[in-house]
């Protein structure tokens, strides 16, 4: 009985564990609404700011070039930090400076980019992406792991979220101007 008991035990942890795809899951939906939350603070940016995204020249991480957000544009520093990411929570509407947040930011986009990626859960590098090529990580290590190695969600300049497997879904330039900041 007590063989039973602890087969059944990580049987159970392994289908709604923390890694478990399920599980994965629902951190993603959560994710994506984190996504939608920071879009609404930035499109309030872009409308102070003649259409661009907050766009801090010289700065080296997504955290640095999003600051201007807080607490202006949004006091709710929880949004920063992927659900399925092992990211330490924020305090809320304190500067972003000297944290680490859990998304990658395209620094150098406006709002009439509509179609191309504005931010996205931790990627393996800062490199331009075409489909089928590792975006996100593949073996659930870091670096690229927000969500395991079940992908990842982009968000879009025009406000949409989309889904991507490991391996990029989508082609993901960065042309001149535009610089891609990892966390």
């Amino acid at each position: 009985m007590l063989i039973s008991l602890t087969i059944l035990l990580i049987l159970t942890s392994m289908y709604w564990g923390f890694s478990s795809r399920s599980n994965q899951r629902q951190q993603q939906k959560n994710c994506r609404s984190n996504l939608q939350k920071i879009y609404v603070a930035m499109e309030i940016y872009a409308t102070d700011h003649a259409g661009k995204f907050p766009e801090q020249r010289g700065t080296r991480t997504s955290a640095e070039a999003l600051d201007v957000l807080v607490p202006r544009y949004t006091a709710d520093t929880s949004s920063f930090i992927c659900p399925g990411s092992k990211d330490a929570p924020l305090p809320s509407g304190m500067s972003l400076l000297k944290q680490k947040i859990s998304y990658a930011y395209y620094l150098g986009r406006g709002k009439s980019d509509a179609p191309e990626a504005l931010m996205s859960d931790k990627q393996v590098d800062t490199l331009a992406k075409v489909p089928g090529q590792p975006l996100f990580s593949t073996n659930g290590k870091p670096p690229g792991n927000n969500h395991h190695k079940y992908g990842g969600n982009i968000l879009f300049c025009d406000g949409r979220t989309e889904f991507s497997p490991a391996r990029s879904a989508f082609s993901l330039g960065l042309p001149q101007g535009v610089v891609l900041l990892n966390p």
